[in-house]
């Protein structure tokens, strides 16, 4: 077996875009007509009206824009409204119900609206008395047709009509949307309008108190305040969810063995931090968990109240030891363990506002247990306030959080609870001991896109059930409770022990659970996300001898984060090797912005570097290229860019076949292999900037030849510091950091 191999000591080099792209660009499949022009005018006119009706508190107007496609930033209003300034004034946005259409909502001025009235009238008629009344994407890019000679004579520009004409091709209408009713859903997250909540509820006649407002947009109402919000101006509320009020149930198995079992004292383990239901103090190992009580004592606790979080603690501790089949090589962990709740009904608002303080009181801890969540499904069209708070503290904290994912709480129950829709978290689902999904399991997809959850592990199932140590003994236990733990020992190992960065832990894990399988199918990922974890941490960072496997991280600083130096070894002028790269960072995300909720997008690209120093990428992906010559365009429609490439996704997993007939690639001038971070964003260019990225490669020699050793040699020459990550080397390091000094 081959040790993984951590390639540090030559950063990335960062450059700036080159080229911007060619100006407006029309849809290629809609031919614009004075109709559409008069018809979205009249929509926009009676638009005004509304809000000149309405008794509104706050200066601008909201518009929803019903796009005619997933469309892509650069498709988005550039003419209309605040022209090329219009991303900045988006404050939503969702998929119609087929999946298959952007729904956008702006905040804009009355001015803004007012302007574009004028300009859909202007076009309408240039188009009408020029143009013959219509327009297709041939007439648009023909420079013989449209030229400033046509507008010599009329109110606005050639650039103005153009922009405008490329903009009503990708639109259907504008709305101003009216949220359904429902009194259940007291988590409110309000639209935009630069008003402080507290103050315009109290325009509204609601009282909100402070310890209510989660942030800016998002409160906790009572019935009554729903009521009254909905009566009042049901048009400001962009999201609303359920309260979580009842955990995801879990199995348990109650026959006790009280057996009192043995266990060594804590020394220089690592810690991981557990935010759970109580935890019961008198089990065997419970000086490995330092426990705190955050729940309040007016709220009755019950014995069963402690039995859900001090399992989970069991499992991180001990686990190996109460489920030997489950060894993992990783030891113990010692737990700091935080009671939030009990078992019964509880708020998930406060619990949210909870962990933001826990977070923050302890910096010392990297890895995070949640294995609560709620029996209520994640909405398709945006984030839960719960999995977007912990999304924020891990783009603000070096700290990664493993969630639950969830279980159903009944048979018509099917895709995931919140905090499982968590995009930065590492989202764990469960499985058999025979490696199937287990009848409990819930599925993703999170926004109907992304890869939730993230992987898999067993959980219990009636095959085999996960032992635990609860407050009366040992129990027999199942759920998605049990398997996220058994992630967050093997995510605290890698971080705490082998002192890899956050980034490349996850990678590391998610390729482990990947493999070679290049294509899963959407069933497949909804249920068991990358794959299954294997059990042992030397089957995650070992490899076979016929595998080259290393890492690398380093932070996008600018659009191209590049480097072409990974000198992979050649044989007869050829390099005998299939490739896979897995990619993980965490992004800023934005609840408000519904399922355009990632801010920011890293693509992976990978391979042998060709001629003029391009990379062949070995997934073929030619997006976001800096070579704009016409017969050289990529463009790809934005929605086969999310099927194909995971656009926006902050999980990339790039890979050749290993299945279909595999040959030796020719190599070129430059003889090295080269890798390319390309960084956009959706809003804010400074999102993307210290945004780090971990990436994990796999090179496998397609005749079975360990080329190891020549690949650690050409580092070496090529100015890298390599590391193997040997399990006894590092636990020895780990060992010695943490010895006390003694003097004499």
């Amino acid at each position: 077996m081959n040790n993984v191999l951590e390639l540090r000591g030559k950063r990335f080099i960062q450059a700036d875009k080159t080229v911007n792209g060619g100006g407006a660009a029309m849809n290629s499949k809609v031919e614009v007509t004075v109709e559409h022009l008069q018809r979205l005018k009249s929509q926009l006119k009676n638009i005004k009206e509304f809000w000149e009706e309405e008794n509104k508190f706050f200066d601008g107007v909201l518009v929803s824009v019903f796009y005619n496609k997933i469309v892509a930033k650069s498709n988005r209003i550039c003419g209309l409204f605040k022209g090329k300034n219009s991303n900045e004034s988006i404050v939503g946005a969702k998929f119609n119900q087929e999946r298959n259409k952007h729904i956008i909502t702006y905040y804009v001025s009355v001015k803004d609206l007012e302007k574009s009235i004028y300009l859909l009238s202007n076009v309408a008629d240039i188009l009408e008395k020029r143009f013959f009344g219509k327009i297709n994407q041939e007439i648009f890019q023909n420079k013989d047709i449209i030229n400033s000679k046509v507008f010599k004579d009329v109110p606005i520009s050639m650039s103005s009509f153009k922009n405008v004409i490329a903009d009503v091709s990708f639109i259907e209408d504008f709305r101003v949307e009216q949220p359904d009713f429902d009194n259940r859903q007291s988590i409110i997250t309000l639209y935009d309008v630069n008003r402080e909540p507290k103050e315009l509820f109290e325009e509204l006649g609601i009282n909100l108190l402070s310890s209510r407002i989660l942030d800016k947009q998002t409160v906790f109402l009572d019935k009554k305040q729903i009521e009254i919000l909905f009566e009042k101006a049901p048009y400001l509320v962009s999201m609303a969810t359920v309260n979580l009020t009842k955990l995801s149930p879990d199995d348990f198995i109650s026959n006790y063995q009280e057996k009192r079992m043995a266990i060594p004292a804590p020394s220089i383990e690592p810690t991981v931090g557990v935010i759970d239901t109580l935890f019961d103090s008198r089990v065997y190992f419970n000086d490995w968990v330092e426990y705190h009580d955050l729940v309040s004592n007016d709220i009755p606790k019950h014995p069963d109240d402690y039995r859900h979080g001090t399992a989970v603690s069991s499992i991180i501790v001990d686990g190996p030891t109460l489920n030997p089949w489950l060894e993992d090589g990783c030891g113990r962990f010692r737990v700091r363990h935080f009671g939030v709740a009990v078992g019964a009904e509880f708020s998930s608002f406060s619990i949210v506002k909870q962990i933001k303080r826990i977070i923050t009181e302890n910096p010392d801890i990297k890895v995070w247990n949640i294995s609560l969540g709620s029996n209520q499904e994640v909405n398709d069209n945006f984030i839960s306030a719960e999995a977007a708070t912990l999304d924020r503290i891990q783009y603000e904290n070096d700290v990664i959080f493993v969630v639950a994912g969830t279980n159903k709480p009944s048979e018509d129950i099917i895709k995931i609870g919140s905090p499982a829709d968590s995009i930065n978290s590492m989202v764990v689902n469960s499985v058999t001991k025979s490696k199937l999904s287990t009848r409990y399991s819930r599925k993703g997809l999170v926004l109907s896109f992304f890869a939730k959850p993230d992987v898999s592990y067993y959980g219990g199932s009636e095959e085999e059930y996960i032992k635990v140590c609860e407050p009366l003994g040992a129990a027999n236990v199942a759920g998605t409770s049990y398997a996220a733990p058994w992630i967050a020992r093997k995510l605290s190992y890698l971080i705490d022990v082998l002192k890899l960065n956050r980034e490349v832990a996850k990678a590391i894990l998610i390729d482990s659970a990947r493999e070679w399988n290049e294509k899963p199918s959407p069933e497949e990922i909804a249920l068991y996300g990358h794959g299954i974890v294997p059990i042992h941490i030397n089957d995650i960072i070992k490899t076979s001898d016929d595998e080259i496997k290393f890492v690398v991280s380093d932070i996008s600083e600018k659009w191209n984060s590049y480097n072409y130096h990974f000198p992979v070894p050649l044989k007869d002028e050829k390099y005998p090797y299939i490739a896979r790269a897995t990619m993980c960072y965490f992004p800023l995300c934005d609840r408000a912005q519904g399922v355009d909720y990632t801010n920011t997008e890293l693509n992976l690209h990978f391979g042998r570097i060709g001629k003029g120093n391009k990379i062949i990428d070995i997934k073929g992906d030619k997006q976001n290229s800096d070579d704009f010559l016409d017969e050289e365009k990529n463009y790809l429609f934005e929605e086969d860019a999310r099927k194909q490439f995971r656009k926006w996704d902050n999980v990339k997993y790039i890979a050749e076949s290993a299945t279909k007939r595999m040959l030796a690639k020719r190599s070129y001038q430059n003889t090295n292999w080269g890798m390319e971070v390309k960084t956009n964003n959706r809003l804010n260019p400074a999102d993307g900037i210290g945004v780090r990225f971990g990436v994990i490669v796999t090179l496998k020699e397609i005749n079975g030849v360990n080329r190891i050793d020549e690949f650690i040699k050409n580092c070496t020459l090529n100015g890298w510091l390599v590391n193997e990550l040997n399990v006894d080397a590092r636990v020895d390091i780990h060992q010695k950091l943490n010895e006390e000094i003694v003097f004499d």
